[in-house]
């Protein structure tokens, strides 16, 4: 299959407003060929005066050639303004067609899809590479059309004031535009294509920065605790100066060349006039040192929209990165679940690129109304085997089961109606706290949003808004805490009411009053519902029905709090450094 050009994928997103893209190229060269014509009078104007001097009352044709310098030069002007107007209506539309594009097939992906890109670098995508495309559609795109145009006008007015001064002044183009292809080719589009990547890191790991700041701050530590975030900016840094040290050169002369056309006329004229100046040398020399400036300019538009393609080009490889991930199948003839259990069928998982599985062989049964708890070391495994029951990701072998169906053959509606997740850092919209709450159930009335912030203990909260529920949150001053945002996030699961629940490190930075309500709101969540609860504070799984010690990807042991505190084992050895950390904090505070 043929690959689509950066230009056909563009003309896909403008639609309609395509012909406004084309109008604006078509316009962009009228304009660049009338902006020839002022010169062309003002020609005239020296011609007249150099032929009457020094009877310059003789010379009436100036006003007349004036004016019509000054008529050409607005024109231009004005078709060029008429070429933005349509470059830029056409870009908005390009810009507003992506991001929306994106944002719609994004949210068609699995969850997972965000953890393991990166919200960041999905942000950065997004919002950049549209961005990009404006500035190329609205402004290179009909600059280079002008400036291609502009010196199939100038090669004709060249050659026909003074063939010899003509060609004279094409040596430093030819060799400034050699340079510039060199400069903008193969090479500098790979070079383009890591410059994107190293911003895209710095961006990503800038983003997952400023959200672990809350936890730099409480444990004293400095920037460089964050070695991903430091690393990029190093990888960036020392990109950036590699690459200007080797454009440095070939810049020089490309700088040079370009503006060494003046010097090639001046050296031409000395050599030409040897035996004499004629007036009519003397007026095309003139002519010629007026108008090459244009040259340069024009080499510069062209120059900086070869660059700007390598750009759009790169942001368009980005998004189509995102585009051409696929949502998760989707079984033609879904199945419902028969009731709330949940059950893994020696379940491997690997996320993409990585070495080793991140599940290894689980198998486990969790029945209906059963409260599990997942713990064991950081990175064993225990979010990811969560997130494959909420169907983040599919899994490489086995099956995953809810109600007895493969998760796969249920629908994805009725899948996220029947597993809710509550994060450890829960996200609220800028909107209302009602509105926020019923974003879980559109259909719910003000009564059973408000019930739901009671159940949810969020009752401390709604007192100390100015306008109660309908307070937005985030405007003029109103912020809430992180416990409190956990709690508004658990009257939204409330509200839901989905059979089986997924509690991951929950409480994680909760305050002790909010981990005190929070905790009071999950036993009112969870009464009557399949609850698999991930912790590392393992005094919240004490009560679990069943505790699953999750290490390296595979179930190291399993059974109640008592059964696994009674035998050596990696919960043992876990629940004693927890409760001599406990013990080691009291010491502190009583200190």
């Amino acid at each position: 299959m043929k690959k689509k050009s950066d230009m056909s994928k563009l003309f896909d997103y403008a639609g309609k407003f395509k012909i406004l893209t084309i109008s604006s190229w078509i316009l962009s060269v009228i304009s660049a060929e009338l902006a020839l014509l002022p010169f062309v009078y003002i020609w005239k104007i020296i011609k007249e005066v150099l032929d009457v001097s020094p009877n310059f009352s003789e010379a009436v044709g100036l006003a007349h050639n004036g004016w019509m310098a000054v008529l050409f030069a607005i024109l231009s002007m004005l078709v060029y303004i008429g070429a933005l107007l349509c470059s830029h209506i056409a870009a908005f539309r390009v810009q507003a067609n992506i991001r929306s594009r994106a944002m719609h097939h994004i949210v068609t992906l699995p969850l997972g899809f965000m953890d393991s890109v990166g919200s960041g670098k999905i942000r950065k995508t997004v919002n950049e590479c549209s961005a990009a495309t404006e500035t190329y559609l609205a402004h290179q795109l009909p600059d280079k059309a002008g400036a291609i145009a502009t010196p199939v006008g100038l090669l004709i007015l060249l050659m026909i004031f003074d063939w010899r001064l003509g060609l004279l002044s094409l040596v430093p183009v030819v060799i400034a535009f050699l340079i510039m292809s060199a400069m903008t080719g193969k090479k500098m589009e790979t070079k383009m294509k890591e410059y994107q990547n190293a911003l895209s890191d710095m961006s990503n790991e800038a983003v997952e920065y400023v959200r672990g700041i809350p936890v730099v701050k409480t444990f004293g530590q400095s920037v460089f605790s964050f070695k991903r975030f430091k690393a990029s900016i190093d990888n960036y840094q020392k990109w950036v100066i590699s690459y200007t040290k080797d454009l440095r050169l070939p810049m020089v002369f490309y700088t040079t060349m370009i503006n060494a056309v003046f010097a090639v006329l001046i050296a031409a004229a000395l050599f030409f006039t040897a035996d004499g100046v004629t007036n009519e040398f003397l007026l095309n020399l003139l002519f010629y040192i007026i108008i090459t400036p244009i040259i340069t300019v024009t080499l510069n538009k062209i120059m900086y929209a070869s660059e700007n393609k390598m750009i759009v080009a790169d942001a368009l490889e980005r998004i189509d990165s995102v585009m051409n991930r696929k949502p998760l199948p989707e079984d033609a003839h879904p199945m419902h679940p028969e009731d709330n259990s949940v059950v893994l069928e020696n379940v491997h998982f690997r996320y993409p690129d990585a070495k080793i599985d991140a599940l290894d062989g689980i198998s486990l049964s969790i029945m209906s109304g059963e409260h599990i708890a997942l713990v064991g070391p950081s990175g064993g495994g225990k979010t990811t085997l969560a997130s494959i029951v909420a169907r983040f990701f599919d899994v490489n072998e086995g099956a995953v089961r809810v109600g007895g169906v493969n998760v796969k053959n249920i629908s994805k509606t009725e899948l996220m109606d029947t597993v809710s997740f509550v994060f450890q850092d829960s996200k609220l919209l800028k909107e209302s706290v009602f509105e926020n709450v019923r974003m879980a159930k559109p259909s719910a009335t003000r009564n059973e949003v408000l019930q739901a912030l009671h159940d949810a203990q969020c009752d401390d909260i709604i007192e100390k808004l100015p306008n109660g529920v309908d307070t937005v949150i985030g405007a003029k001053g109103v912020y809430l805490s992180g416990g409190e945002q956990q709690r508004i996030s658990i009257a939204r699961v409330m509200l839901k009411n989905s059979p089986i629940l997924i509690l991951d490190e929950a409480t994680a930075f909760a305050d002790p009053d909010n981990e005190v309500r929070v905790q009071a709101a999950f036993s009112k969540l969870s009464e009557g519902k399949t609850l698999i609860m991930i912790a590392h504070r393992l005094s919240t799984v004490t009560g679990a029905d069943k505790i699953y010690v999750i290490k390296d990807g595979k179930i190291a042991d399993s059974g109640t709090h008592a059964e696994l505190t009674s035998k050596a084992g990696l919960y043992a050895e876990m629940w004693t450094e927890y409760n001599r950390a406990a013990q080691w904090k009291v010491g502190v505070q009583n200190a």
